[in-house]
């Protein structure tokens, strides 16, 4: 009988010596969960199960987060996930950045930012950081005139001077692809572009590269050090990563790291 029993446990031991951890992150579809799929076997060695959950909108990741209903998230950068913790009264922690997408306004109507008549219907991401961010683009491109030029916290009320009477329209992030074709000019963030199969190369204005905007693996405070939160990480920062970037956006996206 002893020996049986000494059979049996030596049997099942194994299993809970190699046992995997989950580790559920969520993501918004291109590139993150592409990127999290690439590092999934590289984690399983280490005994991490890595379990992504899709999201396609920037509200419920962070959230879903706060609750501890993941351990995890990848979507987003620092401006975005500052604004999240002051409006929300959360304390979502950045692990390590990850990759740079560029920012950019796009159109089916015109293929020259020159080319927008007056009274054109802009349209841009309704959060805070991401108006700002759009105007201080169209300021750049001398379509419009801020009262800050350089400030990414402006909105609406601060343009001092739109001489070609352009309307803009705020949309929820996820909407702007398929709103591209209801407006004269859309700006779209590059995972929405790529999903939607827009070529960000065909951007009328573009912001590319700016560190301000790398994305980050999120976690909280009482996580961020989680062996398998640092595993992700480490995972996240290598070279073969970095070389996957190069290789599958071909320049679209770019490494932050």
């Amino acid at each position: 009988m002893q020996k049986r029993l000494l059979a049996v446990l030596l049997a099942l031991f194994p299993i809970f010596v190699f046992a995997s951890e989950t580790l559920t992150v969520g993501a918004t579809p291109v590139p993150h969960a592409e990127i999290l799929e690439f590092v999934k076997p590289t984690l399983e060695k280490e005994g991490v199960e890595l379990k992504i959950k899709v999201f396609n909108d920037f509200i419920q990741p962070n959230q879903q987060l706060a609750e501890k209903n993941l351990d995890a998230n990848y979507y987003q950068y620092r401006p975005f996930l500052d604004d999240y913790n002051k409006t929300r009264h959360t304390n979502l922690v950045p692990v390590v950045g990850v990759h740079i997408e560029p920012f950019g306004a796009y159109s089916v109507k015109y293929h020259s930012i020159k080319d927008l008549p007056d009274g054109a219907t802009i349209a841009v991401p309704n959060d805070p950081v991401n108006i700002g961010r759009s105007l201080v683009l169209l300021n750049e491109a001398g379509l419009l005139t801020l009262k800050n030029p350089q400030d990414p916290q402006s909105d609406e009320k601060d343009i001092i001077a739109n001489p070609h009477h352009f309307k803009i329209r705020q949309l929820e992030g996820a909407m702007l692809a398929r709103a591209v074709n209801q407006v004269d000019l859309a700006f779209i963030f590059a995972n929405y572009a790529l999903e939607a199969g827009i070529d960000t190369d065909k951007a009328l204005i573009v912001e590319k590269g700016k560190s301000l905007y790398v994305e980050y693996l999120v976690a909280r405070p009482d996580n961020i050090n989680d062996p398998r939160i640092q595993k992700l990480a480490k995972a996240l920062n290598s070279d073969a990563v970095r070389q996957f970037i190069l290789t599958r956006y071909q320049g679209k996206i770019m490494p932050g790291f």
